[in-house]
Order: C-alpha cells, then structure tokens, then sequence
C-alpha cells in the first residue's frame, strides 16, 4: 500500500511540474505515472551504481555530482517514454529540482 502511495504522489508531482514548466510536457496523467515507475527503477539501478562510483567526485563536491547523476536520469526517463518531453538539460535541472520540491511538501503534510 506505501509503494502504490508513494507512485501516486510521484506521479502528481511529475504532472503538477509538467503543467507549470514550459519546457516540460507529459501527454496524461498515465504518461506521469509511467515516468515515477519508470524514474524509481532506473534510480534504485542504474542511478546507484552511478552514485556509488561518483562517491569521491560527490564528496569533493559536497553532493553536485548526485544532482547531476538525477539530472542524467530524468533525461534517460524522457528517451524511453513516449509523451513526456524534456526541451533541455537546464529544462531538466529545473524539473528535478521543482519533483523533489514537490516531493518534499506533499510527503511533510501527509
């Protein structure tokens, strides 16, 4: 029930950030769901190895290389699925930052 919880607010955050940025667009709110689904797996994989061979590089640069690890991944996401659409990379970094925003509201009220 947490993870079907934690997809649903994924999601809302995805398609409430998609609807304020010009530069992002996803076509429905079932795109917004595929792109948490496929966001969390792609981060729980690939994402953490790419985090665990960055560590030094994070460390001297007191967790930058993390965001841009999350950056790379939202932009990987935008490549696989069909009806979301990211313009840039600045696009992305503004996106990435506004989902974990988002995130972080819904999660501290609930």
């Amino acid at each position: 029930m947490k993870f079907i919880i934690h997809l649903l607010v994924d999601s809302f955050a995805v398609w409430l950030v998609s609807a304020i940025l010009p530069g992002v667009s996803v076509k429905s709110f079932s795109t917004a769901i595929w792109v948490a689904i496929l966001l969390g797996i792609i981060n729980a994989t690939l994402g953490w190895v790419l985090k665990i061979l960055a560590f030094p590089f994070n460390w001297l640069t007191l967790g930058l290389v993390n965001f841009i690890i999350s950056v790379l991944m939202i932009m990987l996401v935008d490549k696989l699925v069909k009806g979301f659409e990211i313009k840039n990379f600045w696009w992305a970094v503004v996106f990435a930052i506004l989902i974990s925003i988002v995130n972080n509201i819904v999660y501290w009220i609930f």
